[in-house]
């Protein structure tokens, strides 16, 4: 987490611009170039004001994937209700291209959850931000697997989340099909989705 979050205006404007530099930065010379310092040099901050915020480069990384995803959390908020309607296959479609667009659009995305893999400490917080958005994949299931536990959907929702995830990273890779790629996540997440639809249906009484 970062040291502080800011509260004044002038503060916020500082903090968002060195994320906003340290996506650049993260994009031009990848992590492991990645500097504190040049984030500040390009944020046009005092390197002081950066460690205000943060301690290093990883509670950085860490926090533009908390943004990252809080970003998406936001969205998928909007569909609530959509599941399980009988359109809940082309909201399906339509949020994992959105998804995917955002990765093509903006390749910090990448950036980021690569970093993200750079320790056990950054891998830990992920997992975290990661379940945190399973949280809410979860209560969006509930209504398409109302026999399922909830034991077992937040399961399900974990790994879906880091299905797509991962996915979506495989799929910005260099020499990969970006396309063909989303096209098999998107069948993945069908098949699992309505497997699991129908294995929460109540059972049929015997005669």
């Amino acid at each position: 987490m970062p040291r502080k979050r800011p509260i004044q205006e002038r503060s916020r404007r500082k903090f968002d611009a060195l994320l906003a530099a340290s996506r650049e930065l993260l994009v031009d010379v990848g992590f492991e170039s990645f500097t504190c310092e040049e984030v500040a040099a390009r944020a046009d901050v005092p390197i002081g004001t950066l460690y205000q915020f943060f301690a290093n480069k990883y509670v950085i990384v860490c926090e533009l994937n908390r943004q990252d995803l809080v970003g998406v959390q936001h969205e998928i908020a909007q569909f609530d209700g959509e599941v399980p309607s009988l359109d809940w296959l082309r909201f399906l479609n339509s949020f994992v291209d959105h998804m995917a667009g955002l990765w093509t659009s903006d390749p910090s995305r990448r950036e980021v959850w690569l970093a993200m893999q750079s320790t056990p400490s950054t891998r830990a917080t992920g997992a975290l931000h990661e379940k945190a958005f399973a949280e809410q994949v979860s209560r969006m299931l509930a209504p398409l697997t109302p026999h399922t536990s909830r034991e077992r959907r937040t399961m399900m929702a974990e790994v879906l989340v880091h299905v797509v995830y991962s996915m979506l990273n495989f799929s910005v890779q260099d020499n990969q099909s970006h396309a063909d790629a989303v096209a098999e996540l998107k069948r993945l997440m069908v098949a699992y989705l309505l497997v699991a639809e129908k294995e929460s249906r109540p059972s049929a009484p015997k005669s």
